[in-house]
């Protein structure tokens, strides 16, 4: 199972957070049909660019809490001090999309980024409650 993680500023455009996701999957030499979820922090769920992304993605968008964050962040290869000191982890990006791809997940592309916006990529066996 593949997962994009999304990480942003408030009201990060639209064209700004595919951008970036369009520079992870050519960096990761994926395509859209390789994705199986996008997953960001819970508190981004309101943000309609990531909305909006994951829809055009036609991908499931789901919210993960600070304690599914922080479960994953020792597996995090980027280190954001300002990131650390307001969510509690070291990338939203690369935790997004480490707790979303489940059991044994890995990066495939750490964190990329552009003025407001984050993505990662990580593959894992899926999430236990996901039932994948």
């Amino acid at each position: 199972m593949i997962a994009l993680g999304i990480g942003c500023r408030r009201d990060a455009s639209l064209d700004a957070i595919e951008s970036v996701i369009a520079q992870a999957l050519a960096a990761a030499k994926l395509a859209v049909d390789d994705i199986a979820v996008v997953a960001t922090a819970d508190d981004k769920l309101r943000e309609p660019g990531v909305i909006e992304a994951a829809k055009r993605i036609g991908r499931p968008l789901l919210g993960l809490t600070e304690n599914e964050l922080s479960a994953v962040a020792d597996l995090a290869v980027t280190r954001s001090d300002l990131v650390q000191r307001l969510k509690g982890v070291p990338s939203v990006a690369e935790t997004a999309a480490l707790a979303a791809a489940g059991r044994n997940a890995s990066l495939i592309m750490p964190r990329l980024a552009n003025a407001s916006a984050t993505c990662a990529v990580a593959r894992g066996e899926g999430r236990a409650e996901d039932g994948r």
